[in-house]
């Protein structure tokens, strides 16, 4: 109805707050800047803790682009983020704090840690999404710790053994309705030893994020081999080859090799965690390689140089293709939940990129067309006993 104010529920995103090499000063200056950031139609009410008075003015909640509020809570030392507070704008009404007494730090042994810091903030945060207090999760800290706190606390979908993480390349192809010339590649680190059931929900889950992260409608997924044919690769492999193929839920297109990832004939590839890491960190190393040799020929000869100046747009936009900080985070996918595991090194900019992300997979139902696409899977069954 013309005029109507329509009310949506808000989206509460929990954030690591001490998580990441930069945190919580660079956490803390995100979840500020995206606390005045408003879907069109709505007014904030910005604060300014040192000093100023909240306003009491209601903010007007109507939404013309039908887009849900954010909220969000850091978990972290409440004294420390307090005071950090108090030097940045922000929307009160937008953003609270949650305590946790500990943090664990990069370099630290994760299991170990979780047994020594049940108070950790990443743990914290990830019980408050289990208790219901939010439904998504975002952390720049330990890897390592952040998916055992999920393992802890969150339940797996049904029919999956073992989750996944995942993570977005720049290719040769753009795909969906945004353009975008990223394809996804998973696992990448979270399930070293994968079966063959393992490789179809992580092509569901994959074929899932593609559609709703990306607006790809029938994004193509493929498994990673060392050919082209069927019989190609280990024994899962070929297993979950014949059971992809009489999956109609998913566009499967067969095996890729290694030198079809940067070409972008699949938008989804799928792989075993060890597999995919190696080639994450492969794909990283060139991106930056050719940066870096571009910048040596650039001093090395004048002529080069001036065909380099030339290249120079190129180069720049191959440069923020490659850059980790324009796309946020990986997701962790398999839970009830959604975790998006944010670089350690990001500063502000890549943690609000990973808290949108975290945001448009809640607000695009991005779980429950995981749990629907299981389903048609059929035949995915966890055995007893291997639930860890």
């Amino acid at each position: 109805m013309s005029g109507q104010v329509i009310e949506r529920q808000p989206i509460t995103i929990v954030v690591d707050a001490m998580g990441g090499d930069q945190a919580p000063e660079e956490v803390v200056k995100a979840a500020c800047a995206l606390s005045l950031e408003q879907p069109v139609g709505e007014k904030s009410n910005p604060v300014k803790s040192s000093g100023d008075k909240p306003s009491t003015e209601k903010s007007t909640r109507e939404r013309s682009d039908g887009s849900e509020p954010l909220h969000l809570l850091l978990v972290g030392d409440a004294p420390r983020l307090h005071e950090l507070l108090m030097k940045q704008r922000y929307d009160a009404e937008r953003l609270a704090i949650h305590h946790a007494s500990q943090v664990i730090t990069m370099d630290e042994s994760p299991r170990e840690a979780l047994l020594q810091k049940p108070d950790s903030s990443i743990a914290v945060a990830a019980r408050l999404c289990a208790e219901g207090r939010a439904s998504a999760l975002v952390s720049a800290g330990n890897t390592g710790a952040a998916v055992p706190s999920c393992l802890q606390y969150w339940r797996r979908l049904p029919g999956i053994r073992r989750c996944a993480l995942a993570a977005v390349y720049p290719t040769e192809v753009r795909r969906g309705e945004k353009d975008d010339p990223f394809s996804l590649i998973l696992d990448v680190g979270a399930t070293l030893d994968v079966t063959a059931d393992d490789l179809v929900s992580f092509a569901v889950m994959g074929s899932a994020y593609a559609s709703r992260i990306s607006k790809n409608p029938r994004p193509k997924v493929a498994l990673l081999s060392n050919g082209a044919e069927a019989g190609k690769g280990p024994k899962e492999v070929v297993v979950a080859h014949a059971r992809l193929k009489e999956l109609r839920g998913i566009q499967f297109i067969g095996n890729v090799e290694g030198v079809d990832i940067p070409r972008g004939v699949a938008d989804v590839v799928v792989c075993s965690g060890f597999v995919g890491n190696v080639v994450l960190k492969m794909l990283e190393g060139v991106s930056e390689t050719v940066v870096r040799l571009a910048h040596y020929a650039y001093k090395e000869k004048l002529m080069w140089r001036a065909g380099l100046a030339m290249l120079s747009g190129g180069i720049g936009k191959l440069k923020d293709l490659t850059d980790w900080k324009q796309y946020g985070g990986a997701p962790l996918l398999g839970f009830d939940h959604l975790l998006i595991k944010a670089h350690g090194r990001s500063q502000a900019q890549a943690i609000q990129n990973a808290i949108k992300v975290a945001k448009k997979g809640v607000s695009s139902g991005l779980l429950p067309d995981i749990e629907r696409g299981l389903r048609e899977a059929g035949n995915l069954t966890v055995p007893s006993g291997e639930q860890t």
